[in-house]
């Protein structure tokens, strides 16, 4: 696992999806919200220009030797790349050059996401329109195509901006559910059985090395973050929705922090809403200060210890808010840093 200070140099990031289909928009967005180095570029997601371009598709894209079709039901396993795998490609192929021209001599951590293999393997069918989950063996040869796959696409995005530290972000927000039995089957009727915990840990190990030694962080926004686990699966960081944060959570987070992993935290709305104007960004982190000082935490690490995020994507959020969000999670992180209790 990273030293403490692996992060801090970029205190604000996105989590992912933006909004509108414009590629070359989205990235002057995401590259200059954080111009001035109080944050954490990435390449940015567009789920608005329809299947492919969702997070599901785009990794499905990334896959080596495994290919996906839309159902009305959601993606499925195909034989061979078909349309809507090839769209996916390409879509990517247009978020890489556009964050490549606005990347122009950057120098600094640089995020790319993708969706985990125990998210993925819940939400893509095999050919009968059952889940992967329910097959052990479907799971692990998803797992190794994933980490094939993202081997290339971290190895592409080095070459396309070489001064760049490039972040692995994986989006498992279905991994508790995997966890704890609660994926439905494709009637609804039952559920899956739960995944061993040792398995899910040790596949989540196996897909994070593809990052080798660079940065890695795990996301969900879910409810019921398994934080213990995903540190000893190697995750340098955890991104999540504070605001799902529950008291029998706590002395996890303070486990995690003691232990050098860093917190993704997820304080400004996804969406705009006028009962929670981005007008006070040390409001926007009062309560973390809070839970630093309940959990009895030094306050000088909080700006080693803390990213700050939207809640979860802005792909729902109106372009103008996208842009207010980022730049609010970047005022925020300063505020925590300069004013740490």
């Amino acid at each position: 696992m990273s030293d403490k200070s692996r992060f801090s140099a970029s205190a604000a990031t996105g989590i992912g999806s933006m909004p509108g289909g414009d590629a070359r928009e989205a990235a002057r967005t995401v590259t200059g919200s954080f111009a001035d180095g109080q944050g954490m570029p990435y390449l940015a997601e567009l789920p608005a220009r329809g299947p492919g371009a969702d997070m599901t598709g785009r990794t499905i894209g990334l896959l080596v030797e495994m290919y996906g079709h839309v159902e009305p039901s959601g993606w499925r396993i195909s034989d061979r790349p078909g349309r809507d795998t090839r769209r996916a490609r390409s879509w990517l192929g247009e978020d890489l050059d556009a964050l490549e021209e606005f990347s122009q001599g950057y120098e600094g951590l640089l995020k790319v996401q993708a969706v985990g293999p125990w998210t993925l393997a819940a939400g893509l069918e095999l050919r009968g329109g059952e889940a992967m989950l329910g097959d052990p063996g479907a799971c692990r040869d998803l797992a190794g195509s994933l980490a094939e796959g993202l081997r290339s696409h971290l190895a592409e995005v080095r070459r396309r901006v070489p001064g760049a530290e490039v972040v692995l972000q994986l989006d498992e927000p279905s991994l508790t559910a995997v966890l704890l039995g609660r994926v439905r089957s494709a009637s609804g009727y039952r559920t899956y059985r739960a995944v061993d915990r040792q398995v899910v840990e040790g596949t989540l190990r196996e897909v994070l090395a593809a990052n080798g030694e660079e940065p890695t962080v795990v996301h969900s926004c879910a409810p019921e973050v398994p934080f213990a686990l995903l540190r000893r699966a190697g995750a340098d960081a955890v991104s999540f929705d504070f605001s799902l944060l529950t008291e029998r959570e706590e002395e996890a987070i303070g486990e995690a922090v003691e232990g050098g992993t860093q917190l993704f935290l997820g304080v400004v709305p996804g969406l705009e809403a006028a009962s929670t104007p981005l007008s006070d960004p040390g409001g926007s982190v009062k309560d973390v200060r809070t839970l630093w000082s309940r959990l009895g935490l030094n306050p000088g690490t909080l700006s080693e210890s803390v990213v700050i995020t939207p809640s979860c994507g802005l792909a729902g959020a109106s372009p103008a808010y996208a842009r207010a969000a980022l730049a609010h999670c970047a005022r925020a992180a300063r505020s925590l840093a300069d004013n740490p209790e």
